[in-house]
């Protein structure tokens, strides 16, 4: 439990000291608010809070870097997962009325950087590597016992990369990406030959297997990493290609009575995103999909009930997308913030950078 301690030490009372009057009050008055990890200026790294005007309201620190933010808005409590192959985990509140936690991972496990509550918000779920056996897992957690880990489920595949809980409040998708790392190894990918990527179904109650889906043989190389879920209950999938030659679809969609699928994206849209998805997103009614390539530097919005672009906008080094009122806010490596597909959102700047995802939070 050092790294708990430590980081409580170090950054408790600094996330609190944050919370300054002016930003707690634009904390209570916006209407939007907006979570992401950060790389700061002194190149320390953590997890900030922002409005849809730009304002700043507070920056949690975090002992590495960190990848992906989930929210509970029964215990009010939002969590930040350590970037592949981070150990951390950390619990802040954003109304600063407590000072943060820290998850380790338990030996033989680490975070994959994505999770999500149970709906009554007295369960996290993580996806994790069981390195030594090349097996991904969801790790449960009791949120009432300090986020102690109670258990594990398998997620059927290799890689685990984004999980997310269907609208059934029971079913969880989870995009595992075929790939095998070991810390050992850093993030060296060791399979790259034989890798299996899949999205499956898991029972949240008892961790059975719904469904296991996998795109043809011969795509085997398309690593499945980030989903979101359209208003017609389909699962809408982004992926990384890791083969020597090609340049294959990468956006599809799934659904739970077994139906999986690329879209046909038109060639300048396919050529844009570079062979690499780097986050998906949904609109606030479900019915568009945002994904993003900051190796193409290029935010694409898809019509889910056509499969067809609707728009496409530049952004440099552009990976984070989370719906606002009216269309899409994006941010970027470089501490831009842009609304984009009819958001009323002003650009803006910070002196930090956002890492790969944004994530608008339901206080």
């Amino acid at each position: 439990m050092w790294e708990r301690r430590a980081f409580l030490k170090a950054a408790g009372a600094g996330f609190l000291a944050s919370l300054l009057p002016q930003r707690a009050a634009a904390l209570a008055t916006s209407e939007l608010v907006f979570a992401s990890s950060t790389l700061l200026p002194s190149g320390s790294f953590g997890a900030a809070l922002i409005t849809e005007t730009g304002t700043l309201i507070a920056n949690v620190a975090l002992p590495d870097r960190g990848h992906d933010v989930t929210y509970s808005p029964v215990s009010g409590r939002a969590v930040v997962f350590a970037r592949q192959p981070g150990t951390f985990a950390v619990v802040f509140d954003p109304h600063g009325r407590e000072a943060p936690l820290t998850i380790p991972s338990v030996a033989g496990r680490h975070f994959f950087g994505h999770g999500a509550f149970s709906p009554d918000g007295t369960l996290l779920y993580a996806t994790e590597n069981d390195f030594d056996n090349a097996r991904g897992v969801i790790g449960i957690y009791d949120v009432s016992g300090d986020y102690t880990r109670i258990g594990e489920f398998d997620t059927y595949g290799t890689g685990p990369h984004e999980l997310l809980l269907m609208p059934d409040g029971v079913t969880f998708a989870v995009a595992n990406g075929g790939i095998e790392t070991h810390p050992d190894y850093g993030r060296t990918e060791l399979n790259l030959d034989t890798m299996e990527p899949s999205l499956c179904f898991v029972d949240r109650r008892d961790g059975g297997l719904v469904g296991k889906l996998a795109l043809a043989a011969d795509l085997h190389q398309l690593s499945i990493r980030h989903m979101a879920v359209d208003v017609g209950n389909r699962v809408w999938f982004g992926c990384q290609f890791r083969g020597a030659e090609g340049a294959p679809q990468l956006v599809g969609y799934a659904t739970l009575d077994g139906d999986i699928r690329l879209i046909e994206l038109p060639d300048d849209a396919l050529r844009n995103l570079r062979n690499y998805v780097g986050s998906v997103a949904r609109s606030a009614g479900g019915d568009f999909i945002a994904v993003s390539s900051p190796e193409g530097d290029t935010i694409l919005a898809i019509d889910a009930a056509t499969a067809r672009p609707v728009f496409t906008a530049p952004l440099k080094d552009g990976c984070g997308i989370a719906p606002d009122g009216g269309g899409f806010l994006a941010s970027s490596g470089l501490g831009d913030i842009a609304g984009l597909g009819g958001s009323t959102a002003a650009p803006h700047r910070f002196d930090f950078g956002f890492d790969n995802h944004l994530r608008r939070l339901e206080l």
